[in-house]
């Protein structure tokens, strides 16, 4: 992939410590990492039909504004809670990698820090890569990353269904406020079906716009197979949220000479939820090479995306 700035996909920064990932001039995802919010997030995630597919915070409850869009945290990582916004632990970006622009895909990658809001020194650092490729019919594939190093020896996230990777989905795509579609992999429909099962992924889908010109839409969000706990249970809720719990079932350990990394897909599609399709994604998604940052070789760029 060449980094082009006349690219069809491009990275662009903005104030207020904001990063536009954007096709063919138009915005698909938003990186947010200011320092007015305990932790950072992507908003919005655009669909085809221009409108958010995600949206911060839940429709009725004010005591889940932690609820940003897509946001990835913790509620139990050595004993501190990084998943509420009523503790002092924070994530902080230290940093950004690389920004890379392509025919293909918009690249970001930054260096994030867990603090637990006590002790200066950070509990872990976490690298995060990004990649938006777009698809046919306005779609968009987000691919993530998450590479997770202690500081100490061993670090222990612990047994919860509160991480990593949260999605609040938009409110007229919810099954309770917008009569929305929540189906699983494993041919399940609704949260009493999918709450805490295994599945390769759930999509959540339904109406957005207006009623005057209203477009079904969705998002698929893929488990990886090479993750701890492949396929991992799922914390899913009618009132519009899904999340991918592979310490559901017991904590998971890392290791700071051998840190692990977490993958995972989001689709934003146009349509219904079209099955074959999206297990024809999780299968593609599962035998993609992963991405990596490694050390440049041209003058005025540190580091480059590579795949493998």
């Amino acid at each position: 992939m060449t980094d082009d700035p006349l690219s069809r996909c491009r990275v662009v920064p903005l104030p207020d410590y904001q990063v536009s990932l954007q096709v063919d001039g138009t915005e698909r995802l938003r990186w947010h990492y200011g320092p007015q919010y305990p932790r950072p997030f992507f908003y919005p995630l655009v669909g085809p039909s221009g409108h958010s597919l995600t949206r911060m915070g839940h429709p009725g409850a004010p005591d889940h504004e932690h609820h940003r869009s897509i946001w990835f945290a913790h509620n139990d990582v050595v004993g501190t809670d990084f998943w509420s916004d009523q503790t002092a632990a924070r994530i902080r970006q230290l940093d950004w990698l690389c920004y890379e622009d392509g025919e293909s895909e918009a690249r970001l990658a930054v260096r994030l820090g867990w603090f637990d809001g006590h002790d200066p020194q950070m509990l872990v650092e976490q690298e995060v890569l990004v990649a938006v490729q777009p698809l046919e019919q306005g779609e968009t594939a987000v691919e993530l990353a998450f590479t997770f190093r202690p500081v100490a020896e061993r670090l222990e996230f612990g047994k919860t269904n509160f991480g990593f990777l949260g999605v609040r989905v938009a409110k007229s795509i919810s099954v309770h406020f917008g009569g929305g579609a929540l189906v699983s992999s494993e041919g399940g429909s609704g949260e009493p079906a999918l709450f805490e099962q295994r599945a390769r992924w759930v999509d959540y889908s339904g109406l957005v716009g207006t009623r005057a010109k209203a477009e079904s839409e969705g998002i698929t969000y893929f488990d990886h197979a090479a993750n701890p706990g492949y396929p991992a249970g799922w914390h899913v809720r009618e009132d519009g949220w899904m999340i991918a719990a592979p310490c559901m079932q017991g904590p998971l350990v890392a290791v700071r000479d051998a840190p692990w990394t977490l993958r995972y897909l989001l689709h934003a599609h146009r349509g219904a939820l079209d099955v074959a399709r999206a297990n024809a994604l999780a299968r593609e998604f599962d035998s993609r090479a992963p991405l990596r940052v490694v050390p440049a070789e041209v003058p005025h760029t540190r580091y480059r995306f590579e795949r493998g």
